[in-house]
């Protein structure tokens, strides 16, 4: 969606229904005065250490401002490659239970993802001085974005990327070709002095197969060629194949995840992992960088369960939470003194990513990690609006303990660790998840299926949980108040240009069907409308609907009535921005 509809949205929405990309004002994220959440990543101040991981949370606009409405300052954006035109089969996400996906890349060209990225950053500026969220908002603080790219240096090494990597470092030209769109009831801020540097900070995805050889030559390009801080990302076969089988297979009891055994011997190997680090962490410091790593990538499984279209899988969530803490614990013992975690006190930083949740986000955090960042958790019902909870959680849990800050509270936690016998609050959380806190993460704990009802989902009417909405990591749903002669409380429709068929709307919908496909398909845009087949109503910027409602004889009005009754548009009818509408494709 254009910079201008994302806006209108904003301003509709907060306006008439107190929300903003269908986040309640209640879910939005307000500091504490008495307690300081912020921390320094590789030097750069962030108000808070949590925020989306790589991945669907950080590929639109949109989502990045859902996520920092909630509470999020710290965003791992969406890994870019030169192969960017990818086809991934759907479904693609599979969040049952644990999670698995075989979702690895961006779906977006280089350009495209540019643009997603100034327009967030833009849209971030501007709401951080919008009058109205001020009440709700308090003082925002700073936020970083950090870049990703994979997954060889030959393609990192193109003048497309090398592109986009000078473009997020100076986005000036992209923001100037932006600030004709932003419309009227934000007029105000097309002066504004927009940030520009939006990145020059930059996570390394060596995926799954890079050798160590490439890994150190990548990292060396962005450090010299782009003049970056770079952060290595680290995979869970470090641990190799059958540590990793038996804490997952036997010890947590997924005997039906079949861990990719060929996939250990293609990875980078533990020893030669911590040789990496160290060099790696000399020759960034020699030339005046910082160096970080980041625990983990998703684990390659075989796709035994069959639901999503391919012979390979990732897996996520509760498991390899356990793995990826199992190797840091490792990497303490083989780096003494070189990590930046408390009890080690060197400089090489630990960004972590892996089933982080509301109950072991100030566990994870208080093992000195910066920061924890969160995928599958926001692909569960509620989506965004489980960020501002867990910050909540972790404030109270620092208060308790006395402290005003993250160093003073990861003090007290490493204290509280030594007292208790553990090395250090590594050594601690570990012991706890594969002990007595077990139960949270085994297969025992993580059986529970989506609820379900014996109903056909249908266009119009169902059981109006609101789960569609929540999950959708692109907030491509959103609904409506029903007619008079509907029995449902709210009617529920696609922006159908926001949606990748994804299929998590299908997981968790208690009846039965798609509702991606099912719901009504709506279109802003009158070129991508007419590209696509299958039922789909566009909506003009007068308000007007042209339906393609494929044999759907009824729907095309009740669609009209539902978007011309009180309350019913979800956009206002949009001011003209200063440029040609088509100027932003």
């Amino acid at each position: 969606m254009g910079l201008d509809t994302l806006l209108a949205r904003v301003d509709h929405e907060f306006e008439s229904r107190n929300r903003i990309f269908d986040l309640p004002t209640g879910r939005f994220w307000s500091p504490s005065p008495d307690v300081d959440l912020s921390f320094s990543f590789l030097g750069r101040p962030a108000a808070t250490p949590i925020g989306p991981a790589a991945g669907p949370h950080s590929q639109l606009a949109q989502n990045i401002v859902l996520s920092w409405l909630g509470g999020s300052r710290l965003f791992e954006l969406k890994t870019v490659q030169i192969l960017d035109e990818l086809e991934i089969a759907r479904p693609c996400i599979d969040m049952a239970t644990i999670g698995y996906n075989i979702e690895w890349s961006q779906e977006l060209t280089l350009e495209q993802s540019l643009t997603e990225y100034v327009k967030a950053s833009m849209m971030l500026d501007i709401l951080a001085r919008w009058e109205p969220l001020q009440t709700h908002l308090g003082e925002p603080g700073p936020h970083v974005l950090d870049m990703s790219v994979g997954y060889d240096l030959a393609g990192i090494s193109n003048e497309r990327v090398a592109t986009f990597i000078r473009g997020m470092a100076d986005a000036s030209a992209e923001v100037d070709r932006l600030r004709p769109m932003i419309p009227e009831p934000f007029a105000q801020f097309r002066d504004l002095e927009f940030n520009t540097g939006l990145s020059d900070s930059l996570t390394l995805s060596t995926f799954h197969g890079c050798p160590p050889e490439e890994i150190e030559a990548i990292t060396k390009h962005l450090i010299d060629v782009h003049d970056l801080d770079v952060i290595v990302k680290l995979n869970p076969t470090l641990l190799g194949y059958d540590t990793v089988a038996g804490i997952v297979n036997e010890e947590l009891g997924y005997t039906d995840v079949d861990v990719k055994e060929q996939a250990f011997a293609e990875d980078l190997q533990f020893d030669r992992g911590t040789e990496l680090i160290g060099e790696l962490n000399e020759y960034a410091a020699e030339r005046g960088h910082r160096f970080g790593i980041k625990l983990t990538n998703t684990l390659v499984v075989n796709n035994a369960k069959a639901w999503m279209p391919e012979e390979t899988m990732y897996l996520s969530g509760a498991p390899l939470h356990v793995l990826a803490s199992s190797l840091l614990d490792r990497l303490c013992d083989a780096l003494p003194g070189l990590l930046d975690l408390p009890g080690q006190d060197g400089d090489v930083m630990v960004s972590f990513s892996a089933g982080v949740t509301k109950d072991n986000l100030a566990d994870t955090l208080a093992m000195g990690v910066k920061p924890a960042t969160i995928c599958s958790d926001l692909l569960k019902p509620g989506g965004y609006g489980r960020l501002a909870p867990m910050l909540k959680s972790l404030t109270k849990e620092m208060a308790d303990n006395g402290a005003s800050n993250l160093e003073t509270w990861r003090s007290v936690r490493l204290q509280q660790s030594r007292e208790a016998g553990h090395r250090d609050t590594v050594a601690a959380h570990v012991a706890a998840i594969r002990g007595d806190a077990i139960g949270k993460y085994n297969l025992e704990g993580n059986t529970k299926q989506p609820r379900e009802v014996d109903n056909h989902l249908e266009m119009f009417e169902c059981v109006a949980c609101n789960f569609c909405i929540t999950v959708c990591p692109n907030d491509a749903f959103f609904s409506i108040p029903s007619l008079e002669s509907q029995t449902s409380r709210q009617q529920y429709l696609v922006w159908a240009e926001l949606c990748n068929e994804c299929g998590n709307c299908m997981t968790f919908c208690p009846e039965n069907g798609d509702p991606a496909m099912i719901k009504p398909r709506l279109f802003t845009d009158a070129e991508v409308f007419e590209g696509r087949t299958g039922q789909g109503f566009l909506l003009g910027a007068d308000g007007n609907l042209t339906a393609r409602s494929d044999g759907n004889d009824d729907a095309e009005s009740v669609v009209s009535e539902l978007l011309h009754a009180p309350g019913g548009n979800p956009l206002r009818p949009l001011q003209p921005p200063a440029s040609p509408s088509g100027a932003e494709q």
